[in-house]
This record gives structure tokens, C-alpha cells and sequence, in this order.
């Protein structure tokens, strides 16, 4: 069938960086095929394990890397991941803040901006930005607080950019909901992290 036909093109094209790179401006009226086939990649949850490292390959082109980051430490601290509402962009905070702090460091920055073109791309879904901690501290207030405030920065960021915030919610978790086990710094390591959730899952029975 047709369709069938265009998803395995789309699955078969090979982009190379110089017809693509995000767009310069926003708003300059042409979306470039990246940014397309990044969100219907995105708007397909059920196929994000499979295409994971499509999509951070896509997201994350070599020469938007920070010069002092490794395509090993992206890939060992980003997660693509399938959930009932969507799909979730997972960052660890070695990706975005300095250790304790909820200021977004530069490299952050040039992170979080591949994102804003897909972002603007899919506009009808809603965005929710949830922060997480490890277990050291347990559930003291601290945690949670610190949780709070790095979903905040991002959702700062993206608002700066120039999403809407109307579409863009807030949590902080502190150390409920670990992804990993606390009991090594790896576990740990990942634990602290911020997920973007992309609500592209259309709302079943009427309700929104």
C-alpha cells in the first residue's frame, strides 16, 4: 500500500547534515526534513525503541555536539522512551546542570535547542518537563525542591524560545519514581534526570 510505501522510504532515506541542520530562525517558514521526520517519528511511541538512536542521530548531528562532549557520554545520558501519553526525551543532569545546582550550563543550552524545532513542529501536543533526583537524602524537602526547580529552568528555556507556555507543565518528583536502582553512582547518576514528556497521543473517550 501507499502508506506502507512512504514509511519504508522514511525509514530508508539517508539525510546527510549539509541538506539539513535545524532551522537558523524560527518562524522562517520552512521546515526542514529532519525536523519532519524526527516528529512523525516522535507522534509513532510504539516505534521509538526501535528508532532511538535514528532519532538522537537526527536530534544530535556531530557538529551540533558541545566541543567537550562525546557521542558515548549523549548516548549514555539521553533516553528516547514510549509512554501511554506519548513520548519522553530523558536527560540525565550530567546533560544539563552542574552537580547540585539547577542553573542550565551552556552545553545545555545547545542541547535543549535541537529540541525547539520539533517542538514548534508538533504543536498540538502538550509538553510536560518532570524533574528527578537520586535517594541520597531520602525524602527530604530539598530534593524535591531541587527537582521542582530543574524542570522549572526548562521549561524557562523553552518559554524563551519562544513555546508557548500555555503548553508546557511542571513536576518535581524528588526521589520517588527511580528509573534505576540507587544502590551505585551509575544507578544514582541516572536517577537524576529530567524527562520531557510529548504528549502525542491523542485523548481517548472525549476527555482532555
Amino acid at each position: 500500500s501507499m502508506a506502507s510505501m512512504d514509511q519504508s522510504f522514511l525509514t530508508r532515506v539517508t539525510i546527510t547534515p549539509a541538506e539539513l541542520g535545524f532551522l537558523a530562525k524560527r518562524g522562517a517558514g520552512k521546515v526542514t526534513a529532519k525536523v519532519t521526520l524526527v516528529s512523525e517519528l516522535l507522534e509513532r511511541p510504539w516505534e521509538v525503541m526501535d528508532k532511538q538512536n535514528r532519532i538522537k542521530d537526527l536530534l544530535f548531528p556531530d557538529d551540533v555536539l558541545p566541543p567537550d562532549m562525546d557521542r558515548s557520554t549523549l548516548d549514555e545520558n539521553l533516553k528516547v522512551l514510549a509512554k501511554p501519553e506519548g513520548v519522553a526525551l530523558v536527560l540525565t543532569d550530567k546533560l544539563l546542570f552542574p552537580l547540585g545546582e539547577y542553573e542550565l550550563d551552556d552545553n545545555a543550552k545547545v542541547l535543549l535547542y535541537q529540541f525547539i524545532p520539533v517542538l514548534e513542529y508538533l504543536g498540538a501536543a502538550d509538553i510536560n518537563i518532570s524533574g528527578y533526583t537520586d535517594d541520597v537524602g531520602g525524602m527530604n524537602p530539598s530534593n524535591f525542591e531541587l527537582s521542582g526547580q530543574r524542570a522549572m529552568a526548562v521549561l524557562t528555556y523553552f518559554v524563551e524560545q519562544g513555546i508557548p507556555n500555555q503548553r508546557l507543565t511542571v513536576s518535581g518528583y524528588g526521589p520517588t519514581y527511580p528509573m534505576f536502582s540507587n544502590t551505585t553512582p551509575e544507578g544514582r547518576g541516572q536517577n537524576r534526570r529530567v524527562e520531557i514528556l510529548i504528549k502525542t497521543t491523542p485523548h481517548l473517550g472525549g476527555y482532555s
